[in-house]
């Protein structure tokens, strides 16, 4: 089964927060990437879905480390695996995303008209 995580980012340049939260969902050599405000809670309804870059597979390990080109530091916060296909496009805003989370967190993960929703039943 392809896998997820969710990686907390401190220090990006680009992001006046300082922290957000990276969704990696595994896509072949890749990773499909979103930036979160907050953590997805179930049931908590939906927020802004920001698509990155493709993203290395090595973030899918459990580690924390320096993100190259001094943007900050990574730390891998929850993971586990998915089912479901992601749609076949090179422009992620493109197509819906719906999937079945199974791991740290559980549930119907959605990303759809630029927003993340994760619910259960």
């Amino acid at each position: 089964m392809p896998r997820y995580a969710l990686l907390r980012h401190t220090g990006a340049p680009d992001d006046p927060s300082g922290c957000h939260i990276d969704l990696l969902l595994e896509d072949g050599d890749t990773c499909r990437t979103w930036r979160l405000a907050t953590m997805p809670r179930p049931n908590a309804g939906a927020q802004p879905a920001v698509p990155l870059p493709p993203h290395r597979l090595v973030w899918l390990e459990p580690r924390s480390a320096a993100v190259s080109g001094n943007r900050g530091w990574a730390e891998r916060i929850h993971a586990g695996s998915y089912s479901g296909v992601l749609p076949n496009t090179t422009d992620p805003t493109d197509k819906d995303v719906t999937l079945q989370l199974q791991g740290d967190l559980q549930g119907c993960l959605r990303i759809a008209k630029g927003h993340c929703s994760l619910t259960i039943p």
